[in-house]
This record gives C-alpha cells, sequence and structure tokens, in this order.
C-alpha cells in the first residue's frame, strides 16, 4: 500500500533550528512543536484513521519557492518533524530502523505552491 501525505508551505530548516536551541533551549522546543502542529494538521487530512503496521519507505519531495535554502537544511529538519509528527499521530508504531527501512529526497521549485509531499509505500 501506499499512502500521500502533503504539507502545505514549508518547515523551518535545521539552520533555524540550531540558532533556536542555540538561543534558548525552550525556543528549540516550541519551534519543533509548532512545526509538528502543522505537520498534524495535514496528516488529520491526507491519512485519517490510517495505521500503518509493516516497515515503510519514504519518498520526500520537497518544493520550495526558491533556491534560497539549501538542501540538507531543508530535508533534515523537517524529515525529523514529519517521523515524529506520524508516530504521534499513530500512522506509525516508531521511525526507528524496525519501522522507516529508508527514505529519499527530491526537490522542485513552485513559487506559487511551496509543499511537502511524502509519499509513504508499505514494504
Amino acid at each position: 500500500m501506499e499512502y500521500l501525505l502533503t504539507v502545505p508551505g514549508m518547515l523551518n530548516n535545521l539552520n533555524d533550528y540550531i540558532a533556536a536551541e542555540r538561543a534558548h533551549r525552550q525556543k528549540g522546543a516550541k519551534m519543533k512543536a509548532s512545526n509538528g502542529d502543522i505537520v498534524a494538521v495535514a496528516i488529520s487530512q491526507c491519512l485519517r484513521g490510517v495505521r500503518i503496521e509493516r516497515p515503510v519507505f519514504m519518498k520526500y519531495l520537497w518544493v520550495e519557492p526558491n533556491r534560497r535554502r539549501d538542501l540538507d537544511n531543508i530535508s533534515s529538519f523537517g524529515r525529523k518533524v514529519i517521523q515524529d509528527s506520524l508516530v504521534d499521530a499513530g500512522v506509525l508504531k516508531d521511525d526507528g530502523w524496525k519501522y522507516v527501512v529508508g527514505f529519499s529526497d527530491s526537490f522542485e521549485v513552485d513559487a506559487d505552491n511551496p509543499r511537502i509531499e511524502v509519499l509513504i509505500r508499505e514494504v
């Protein structure tokens, strides 16, 4: 089975998170939580009632409005937030090696419709 999660807009990137953590530990936690809230809304809209018991491979498509942010900064923090949110919502049992066997990232630019598309494929 395959499932598609679409998160509209953009999440913070790793540089934003590191800067927040350096400023104050609680500021970093608040940033991760607010990004998690954005993902949680998308999960409730796209994956309502989905519970995946098998291991998955996740294909991420990061659609940015421009090319200003580095690719590794976009995806690293975003994957963490998305996978944690999927576990929190009960879609995935866990995001450890037993349940997420791998992932891939691809990137596009669309100034009018930035978003994150995550194709979750059971393996």
